[in-house]
């Protein structure tokens, strides 16, 4: 058995302070959000206290799917970097960027140069502007990311999936099935339709639908939403489940669900492969971590849960 876990959307803070230079772009409306809204709900211990249960749980694998900064400064993307060496080694650890990580133009290619360990493949890119898709074979997982972060307009947080990057997926996912593993996509927005605002959406999931479509795969794992969510896109040989996470700093109380990780179970072999869910999470009253659902994910786009007696079976 593999255990992967997901935890997502980390928004390291504080913020810095921020020179009038890096004030006089988008970041001005990042900051005064900061401000008003996240500083009172990402602060505190939270995500030291989930990233030390996680690690308590001993995961063979920890996929972070982005946002580890909240405007992108020099300053918070080295931060990220040491925090990421404290969540673990980079053989450990993979890494896609979010909408935050290039939050202004310039910004991505920093983060990238920063935590270059984490988004690296086993065959290393030539060049720091085409790390993804990047794929990592691991055990009997094919861990594969991709990026859809860019830098946008103030107010939207929209993210690209462009033909190119479809492409390179679609050779990669095609090599990783031939050769048996479990093929596991990870990326920053959900490729979902609904899933985000559409001042938040993936623009270009169409050909991220049809590489799974033509190509298959067997779990997509995504942030950006802050939220707990399973959806299901046609795969091959099945639907294939797209697993959201709330934020890793996510206070107790708030209108989004608190700091939770994801941690999945794989086990089995090529054409019968078993897939669990386990979330474990910060409580809603903020008193300590505890398991908030378990589950096993079928191919059927059906649920069995694992935590009630019964073990019922639900279809999403």
């Amino acid at each position: 058995m593999f255990r992967l876990a997901h935890l997502s959307d980390i928004h390291l803070g504080p913020l810095p302070e921020l020179s009038l230079r890096e004030l006089v772009s988008k970041r001005v409306t990042g900051y005064v959000n900061w401000h008003r809204n996240r500083r009172r709900v990402m602060f505190g211990d939270t995500l030291t206290s989930l990233v030390a249960d996680l690690k308590a749980q001993r995961p063979d694998h920890v996929a972070v799917t982005g946002d580890l900064v909240n405007l992108a400064t020099r300053t918070e993307i080295v931060g990220a970097g040491l925090w990421l060496k404290d969540l673990g080694p980079s053989s450990l650890v993979s890494v896609v960027p979010g909408n935050h990580d290039a939050y202004v133009p310039g910004a991505l290619k920093r983060a990238c140069g920063e935590w270059y360990d984490y988004m690296v493949g086993d065959t290393p890119a030539s060049e720091i502007g085409h790390l993804f898709p990047y794929v990592r074979l691991r055990g009997p997982l094919a861990i594969i990311g991709v990026s859809s972060a860019e830098a946008t307009a103030p107010f939207f947080a929209t993210g690209t999936f462009k033909r190119r990057q479809a492409m390179a997926l679609a050779k990669m996912l095609g090599a990783c099935r031939t050769t048996g593993h479990f093929c596991v996509v990870m990326i920053h927005h959900p490729p979902v339709q609904g899933a985000a605002s559409w001042h938040k959406r993936l623009i270009g999931k169409q050909f991220f639908w049809k590489v799974i479509r033509e190509v298959g795969a067997d779990l997509v794992l995504h942030g950006h939403t802050h939220l707990d969510t399973l959806n299901w896109i046609a795969g091959t040989d099945g639907l294939v489940p797209v697993a959201g996470v709330p934020s890793a700093s996510q206070n107790a109380g708030s209108a989004k669900p608190a700091a939770r990780y994801n941690l999945f179970e794989i086990s089995g072999e090529p054409g019968d492969w078993t897939l669990y869910q386990r979330e474990r999470g910060l409580t809603q009253d903020g008193k300590g971590i505890d398991w908030i659902r378990q589950r096993q994910l079928l191919s059927t786009g059906e649920t069995v849960d694992l935590s009630m007696p019964g073990m019922a079976v639900a279809r999403q």
